[in-house]
């Protein structure tokens, strides 16, 4: 099952347990967002007018980080003219925990977190 949701202007095709870059998002690491279903897709195929009635797509903020360094750099030839500007988005990583809607829910198992190293024996 996957979704079409929207954020910040922008939409994006997700489906549980992915991670997604998006423009950011005002909230803090490891709070919920949920998110508007512009469209859903599985067994049965639903198109929003403008959005699907009882789907939601929830989301969990895993880090607030910044994009990388866009330079646009113009110069006119024979001119002595140049600009250089710089510029680094704010962006927000966000990994979907939940698709529902349709009678259907999908969840993502849970995030895999390695179980720390056991010690060497002693007495070997």
């Amino acid at each position: 099952m996957f979704a079409v949701i929207k954020a910040n202007g922008k939409q994006y095709r997700v489906a549980a347990a992915d991670e997604i870059t998006i423009d950011r998002l005002d909230a803090e690491v490891g709070s919920v967002f949920t998110f508007p279903v512009l469209m859903l897709g599985g067994a049965t195929i639903a198109i929003g007018a403008p959005h699907v009635d009882g789907a939601t797509v929830t989301g969990e903020v895993v880090e607030q980080t910044r994009g990388d360094k866009v330079i646009a750099f113009k110069k006119r030839r024979r001119q002595n003219s140049r600009r250089k500007r710089g510029f680094r988005a704010d962006l927000t990583v966000v990994r979907i925990t939940e698709i529902s809607g349709l009678g259907e829910t999908v969840k993502a198992e849970p995030k895999f977190q390695r179980a720390p190293a056991p010690e060497a024996a002693a007495d070997a």
